[in-house]
């Protein structure tokens, strides 16, 4: 249930309190099924016999009492042991003026005036009641903290202390970390019968100095790694730990030798309260705590839930509850829906410590927990409506009446017993690689800990009619291999077959393309069998992979990842490759701030993509929380298109050229401050022919202004004949030959020039390369001939206004932004990609002539504001009123050249520079004849 709709629900029984219909009311406003009040009612699912009490084991113990007993009465009922047992979740007591109240779980009291029940406070106090705490949604939890704090003070000491026992490898240091784990949370959590065995042991039978810590440890392990049937002599303090198995305790390993600190400390972990610790979370944090280097940032690794869910529910999650509401009536096909859920596959490629296959395991197990409720609840009406028909009483062959037993009118109409269920969901359908060692035994010993935490959920929310297998022995914990996943064959990890239903899920490492190791370059080298991966993402390898694992098959596939795979040169390189797959984009969820909870997390803009090679599957864009059916979607994440924009090489037929701006590779040699100009210029007049103005794009935005040594081949010698030139000179000579690069070596000679150049003795236009994502516009100007701009900064030479007005128009603003690269979330403008492709029809000299009219106001506003920067005359929350309409203006003349009707949205405009671009592309694509020659006679 929505929490919208229990709060208006209470606020209603808040208004109109009838005293016998209360407790009931109560419960139906957190969406019990009337079949489960029914039952209440008639005493089947109330433990108490008292008047004025009910007892629904696993929920609530509900008391009505007077005004002065309040407090003294839920005192009393908090330490009843009876009570304890059958864990109500809540304890309530009111005299219908007051409520008081006892979460039992969290520890939590309250007490609140029974006419504010339906205040949001109350609400998401009793909130568990609806399901909706199944497992907590808010991970930024001090236990879980607190435990990986704690481990990773003890992680350093031992490392310290034990310089030989780490030498021996990481792998061991991992596996005795986890077997801590383990044992803490299970003395807890009832893994182990009795709670805290384990610390309790370790502190009664070693010694305080530490020295014999490790003993205790290796013949614990072994113990733990002992079946019954083994007729080993054990200490008789062991003699209450259980078989363990599943792999967690069987290799032998040696333990770190303990001091009285680091003894201290492993007493001090096992006394925190580890049944408030959350496997999908410690996971991550713990993870971090063998890795130093992380340690102040424990939990970034971590996902939240909420992130993960929206993965996970369009592409899997989303159709399953459908298919459950869609048959809540029909108990065959939602045994049927139970046994599809118990053989689909989970696939996470990188799964790290398991983040993903936990929260799919506990939400398929949620699941599971709803359809098996139904499906009591739907036997519970057959056998209510056959009853009401037999009656509770019958009559026996000689016409006498005769009482059905109290027993018998719990069972069904037949007199069986109701079903027990059981779980069918089981770890065997999750599949991971983890190239990390500890990682990869974080994921395997965290799905054991989310198992038995969702067992304990299982048997809570079911009662009678759900039990769960002994966890003990362990059994496999899912199929996680440890190892690189891009060198592993996937169908080997998890493999496939015709029929079956397979999910590959996950939040694969980023990278950006500067970022590659020479091994990971290795790595994307061998998957797309070229060299050339420069301007590639390092996820663009899962991306790959995924799509050759589901091509030809019913499987799907969804990542999370940086949104830099749906713009620039990527697009193009990847995903026509993935398209020729006949692959497309199932799902998208447009771009958004990837955070966690916790502490000192900062997001990155991510989108999530969801492939497929079923063309039976609708199709959905998602954007703020709001889905959207669609035809398509492109690698641009833009709806009904599947266009493709590659770079060319050069603009349009009869448009100038834009370029890169000139680069130094200079050590700052040719580089000149102001005051550096004026010495130089004093002492040697005749240096100001060498002397340019020079800007880079942040000068540009930022009115700032430097100068540069300008000198051509020809008056190389001239210019060298003065000292201070002739200096810089033979720095940079010195410089340059010492370079790594080759092809800056062999220019060490031109000790007097840039590296690159492009300049024109003539006027241009400004283009910075990259700019601000909060602008409207990117700020572009007109220079002369007495400016060098610098490689940050793209410049175009002979340009009359009016591409001035093209460039600077809301029209390629927004082409810029759907298929120009990006840096960071900053616009980074390609001439190859976003002016040389620009779709622009061709111009009358009249509308020329009309465009460069509305430029010139554009160009006439900013010189109102002499004294300001170009970064401020084009930050939104300071442009000019003036400056903003002569830029509107401009946008609807340029806007009437591609049409007359007005453009009603921006993805109205983007759609039609869509279409232009692909008839644009089809016509110089098309087959052009060859002419015939007419033969001579």
């Amino acid at each position: 249930m929505k929490k919208t709709d229990i709060q208006d629900k209470l606020k209603s029984l808040a208004q109109n309190i009838d005293q016998e219909q209360f407790i009931y009311d109560f419960l139906l406003a957190f969406g019990f099924s009337k079949t489960t009040i029914t039952r209440l009612k008639k005493g089947d699912y109330n433990l108490s016999k008292k008047e004025g009490e009910l007892f629904y084991k696993g929920k609530i113990f509900f008391k009505v009492t007077t005004e002065d007993q309040l407090l003294h009465t839920i005192d009393e009922l908090s330490k009843d042991e009876k009570i304890a047992k059958q864990k109500p979740r809540f304890i309530f007591v009111t005299d219908f003026v007051k409520g008081v109240t006892i979460d039992t779980r969290k520890k939590l009291n309250k007490e609140f005036e029974l006419t504010a029940l339906g205040e949001l406070e109350q609400v998401d106090f009793f909130l568990p009641l609806s399901g909706a705490e199944i497992y907590r949604v808010e991970n930024n939890n001090k236990a879980d903290r607190d435990a990986a704090y704690k481990l990773g003070e003890l992680y350093d000491l031992l490392v310290a202390d034990n310089p030989d026992w780490v030498e021996k490898g990481t792998h061991q240091l991992n596996l005795f970390l986890s077997r801590l784990l383990f044992c803490f949370f299970a003395e807890d959590t009832g893994i182990f019968e009795t709670k805290n065995i384990f610390t309790e042991a370790l502190v009664n039978n070693t010694k305080a100095d530490g020295s014999d810590v490790d003993d205790f440890l290796d013949i614990l392990f072994s113990k733990l790694d002992s079946k019954p049937s083994n007729k080993i002599d054990f200490p008789d303090y062991l003699k209450g730990f259980p078989y363990v198995n599943g792999g967690l305790f069987g290799a032998k390993i040696d333990c770190p030798k303990f001091s009285k600190k680091t003894r201290k400390i492993l007493i001090d972990t096992g006394e925190l309260e580890w049944a408030d610790i959350n496997p999908d979370i410690f996971g991550s944090m713990i993870q971090a705590v063998a890795d130093p280097e992380e340690r102040n940032n424990l939990g970034m690794h971590y996902t939240s839930v909420i992130n993960i869910k929206k993965l996970i529910k369009p592409l899997f999650l989303d159709e399953l509850y459908e298919e459950f509401e869609k048959n809540k009536d029909n108990a065959r096909a939602l045994d049927k829906l139970l046994v599809r859920m118990s053989k689909i596959k989970f696939f996470d490629p990188a799964c790290g410590s398991g983040n993903f296959l936990i929260i799919t395991y506990k939400e398929l197990r949620n699941l599971e927990i709803e359809i098996i409720k139904q499906l009591i609840d739907l036997n519970t009406r057959v056998a209510e409506e056959k009853q009401s028909v037999q009656s509770k009483i019958g009559f026996g062959a000689d016409g006498a009446k005769t009482i059905v037993p109290d027993v018998q009118s719990k069972m069904n109409f037949s007199g069986a017993q109701s079903k027990i269920y059981f779980t069918e969901i089981s770890l065997t359908q999750f599949y991971g690689i983890e190239i990390k060692d500890f990682a990869h035994e974080m994921a395997i010993l965290s799905l054991w800990l989310a198992e038995h935490q969702m067992n304990q959920i299982f048997e809570a929310e079911l009662l009678d009619n759900g039990q769960s297998k002994p966890i003990l022995p362990l059994k496999e914990a899912g199929n996680i291999v440890s190892g690189n996943a891009t060198r592993i064959k996937w169908e080997d990890v998890c493999p496939k077959n015709d029929g079956e239903e397979i999910y590959i899920i996950g939040n694969p490492p980023y990278l950006g393309s500067n970022m590659h190791s020479d091994e990971q370059r290795l790595e994307m080298q061998s998957v797309f069998k070229e060299e050339n991966l420069d301007r590639l993402d390092y996820i663009g390898t899962w991306f790959m992979l995924g799509a050759k694992y589901i091509q030809n098959s019913t499987f799907k596939c969804a990542f999370v990842t940086t949104n830099s795979i749906t713009q620039g040169v990527q697009v193009p390189f990847l995903w026509n490759k993935i398209f020729k797959k006949d692959i497309f984009i199932q799902f998208a969820v447009k771009s958004f701030k990837w955070t966690n909870n916790a502490k000192g997390n900062a997001g990155v803009s991510v989108v999530i993509i969801g492939l497929s090679a079923d063309k039976t599957n609708q199709i959905y864009l998602y954007e703020n929380n709001f889905a959207e059916k669609v035809n398509s979607i492109s690698p641009y994440l833009i709806k009904n298109n599947n266009i493709i924009v590659s770079p060319l090489s050069s603009p349009p037929t009869g448009l100038p050229s834009l370029v890169m701006g000139n680069k130094p590779a200079d050590d700052g040699n040719l580089l000149l401050t102001k005051d550096e100009v004026d010495e130089l210029i004093s002492n040697y007049p005749k240096s100001k022919k060498f002397i340019k103005k020079f800007i880079s794009a942040d000068d540009f935005l930022n009115g700032k202004l430097r100068y540069c040594l300008w000198i051509d081949t020809s008056e190389a010698e001239e210019a060298k004949q003065i000292p201070p030139i002739k200096e810089r000179t033979e720095r940079l000579f010195k410089f340059r030959s010492e370079s790594k690069a080759k092809s800056t070596r062999d220019y060490a000679l031109n000790d007097f020039s840039f590296r690159q150049i492009s300049y024109k003795p003539t006027d241009g236009i400004v283009v910075p390369r990259v700019s601000s994502e909060k602008r409207d516009y990117i700020p572009m100007a007109y220079i002369n001939d007495e400016f060098i701009v610098s490689d940050a900064t793209n410049i175009m030479y002979d340009a009359q206004p009016w591409i001035f007005g093209v460039l600077h128009s809301k029209m390629h603003m927004i082409w810029v932004d759907a298929v120009g690269g990006k840096l960071e979330t900053r616009y980074r403008y390609s001439a190859k990609l976003c002016y040389n492709t620009f779709p622009f029809p061709p111009l009358t000299a009249k509308q020329k002539e009309s465009i460069t009219i509305y430029v010139f106001a554009v160009l006439d506003e900013r010189a109102k504001f002499p004294e300001k920067t170009m970064a401020w005359m084009y930050n939104p929350e300071t442009m000019p009123t003036g400056l903003r309409q002569a830029h509107q203006e401009l946008d609807l003349a340029i806007e009437r050249v591609y049409r007359l009707a007005a453009f009603n949205s921006d993805e109205e405009r983007l759609a039609y520079l869509f279409k232009m671009y692909e008839e644009m592309t089809t016509k110089e694509t098309l087959f052009v004849k060859e002419k015939k020659i007419r033969k001579k006679k």
